[in-house]
């Protein structure tokens, strides 16, 4: 086991545990790894089952014997998946179907006795507040304020948030599998049904949406988010049918209300097995997604939003929060929060044993040169700022899989990684510049430039990856020989500057400069310049 060193000089090794939800459709469990310098947890492992806590008797409400032995079945399971990874911890927590069932507590006692494990109830609004703590582990909110939908079997949890203390918490009686069992007997759905679906979906939900609302300032236009099985179900039958594959992470993708209402539309003339044929349906998930996109619907309608932004990050991932807030693992939610890209990229750099001193001197030399091209070379800002960042401390990851052709392993590992925080296209545009760190510039044959959306985007990788070839050279020996780099842009004779500060007086860099002169060529293409590097003199 990997072990950390703290502030204090006491090692603090890594700590796995597990974190489970039963829910009103699904029971869920991730498994994680708890880095505790960063702080950061990378998830090892993940278990679904969907068992329908939330198809109770219709006379009494309580939970049905056959669903209880199916949950008990799936926590069995669990709880030895969770062991086989050595998890110390396994912290579970039931929602809506259980804490509204009369006998939900004598389900929760059975558990204990046949399992060993611990169920705690939560409330609605303690449900919405690690949802809170979730997303706050997986998207950057900039001190934006923000309102995050949950939608789950049998609840919906609507949060107002800028990434500092919550503003508002709600939790309706309102959820996909609940409208489902409730309100739903054609199949398809008459219209009769699909009118009043409609109807009482909006009149349920607008006490919580008038309580967000109350608290949002009216210079303030907050971003929507959303989370969990029907808004990912949706985003992933969305993006399937727009590129015809399925994309690898569906964190940051960004559903259009205009989308969601012909998506219900089209979903409400379909039967069950017709929307489980939808290419990247989950056939489970097509019994209850009508119901649950209605429900998505009437929220982004009320709420005057027209887009949802999907993040992956939920409950379980706010059961894992909060367990490391109370285990003194978090000082402070918001520091937490705020580094959640720095974080992720410092955490996959570590994950394929990246030389962290060397990536960082690069990234230092990258920035540099940027921020003194700005505004004469280029006109790029600081989103692509920090994509240059996180491209050159992960530019040689490739090195993890094989030193030969490594820049186009490290194009493959990144874009495969669980980059928190960024978006699918970020990731992509990351992972392109840190392809052509050396070797052939972007062409239009190589496959992984194409899958850039647009030219603007090729643009960025162009320019950025040239940058970057040049703070590689700069640190070709890897020991730190340069100290920094002073540029001067001369545009009536078209060329760039730049002087070299050596390390010591005594060394004169030669492999540095050497290589700045090998690989400058795709720099002067790209920005129409001559490149000129000199050692700095002693006296200088």
């Amino acid at each position: 086991m990997v072990s950390l060193v703290s502030t204090n000089g006491q090692d603090i090794p890594n700590r796995i545990i597990a974190a489970i939800d039963l829910g009103t459709n699904s029971v869920h469990m991730v498994v994680v790894q708890i880095e505790a310098r960063l702080p950061a947890f990378s998830i090892i492992g993940r278990e679904k089952e969907t068992v329908r806590l939330g198809d109770r008797e219709i006379d009494t409400g309580c939970l049905k014997p056959q669903v209880m032995d199916r949950a008990m079945a799936a926590l069995q399971r669990f709880k030895k998946v969770a062991k086989s990874f050595k998890a110390e911890s396994i912290i579970a927590v039931a929602t809506s179907a259980v804490r509204e069932a009369p006998n939900g507590l004598d389900f929760l006692q059975r558990v204990e006795a046949e399992t060993g494990l611990s169920v705690d109830l939560i409330s609605g609004q303690e449900e919405a507040r690690r949802i809170y703590l979730g997303v706050l582990s997986g998207m950057e909110f900039n001190n934006m304020l923000h309102i995050i939908i949950d939608i789950g079997g049998g609840s919906t949890e609507i949060i107002l948030g800028d990434g500092h203390q919550e503003r508002t918490l709600t939790s309706t009686k309102i959820g996909a599998v609940r409208l489902q069992s409730e309100l739903i007997t054609t199949d398809p759905i008459s219209n009769v049904e699909f009118q009043y679906l409609q109807a009482y979906a909006r009149g349920i939900l607008e006490r919580s949406v008038e309580e967000v609302q109350a608290n949002i300032r009216s210079d303030e236009h907050p971003r929507m988010v959303g989370t969990s099985g029907t808004i990912e179900t949706m985003a992933l039958i969305d993006a399937r049918e727009k590129s015809g594959s399925i994309p690898s992470t569906l964190n940051g993708y960004e559903l259009s209300l205009k989308d969601l209402r012909e998506w219900v539309n089209r979903l409400r003339t379909l039967s069950y097995s017709e929307r489980a044929a939808i290419p990247g349906m989950p056939e489970k998930r097509s019994e209850v997604i009508l119901a649950g996109a209605v429900i998505l619907q009437e929220a982004m309608t009320l709420l005057g939003v027209e887009s949802v932004t999907v993040c992956e990050r939920a409950l379980r991932e706010g059961i894992v929060v909060d367990w490391m807030l109370t285990h003194g693992l978090i000082e402070d939610r918001l520091r937490y929060q705020g580094s959640v890209r720095q974080r992720n990229v410092l955490k996959t750099a570590g994950k394929f044993h990246v030389n962290l001193e060397h990536s960082e001197r690069v990234a230092e030399f990258a920035l540099s040169i940027f921020d003194q091209m700005q505004g004469k070379l280029h006109n790029w800002g600081k989103k692509e700022r920090e994509l240059l960042w996180a491209a050159a401390v992960l530019h040689n990851c490739g090195h993890y899989v094989n030193h030969s052709s490594h820049h186009k392993h490290s194009y493959y590992l990144i874009r495969n990684s669980e980059l928190l925080g960024y978006t699918e296209t970020e990731i992509e545009i990351i992972a392109n510049i840190a392809r052509y760190h050396r070797k052939s510039p972007p062409k239009k044959k190589h496959e992984n430039y194409m899958k850039l959306l647009n030219k603007n985007h090729r643009q960025i990788v162009n320019q950025v990856s040239a940058i970057l070839r040049l703070a590689v050279a700069l640190d070709r020996r890897q020991i730190g020989a340069i100290a920094r780099v002073q540029c001067e842009y001369l545009p009536l004779v078209q060329e760039y500057k730049m002087q070299i500060f050596p390390e010591r007086p005594d060394d004169n860099c030669d492999l540095e400069l050497w290589s700045l002169e090998y690989n400058k060529g795709v720099f002067e293409a790209e920005f129409s310049v001559k490149l000129v590097a000199t050692l700095a003199s002693s006296t200088s």
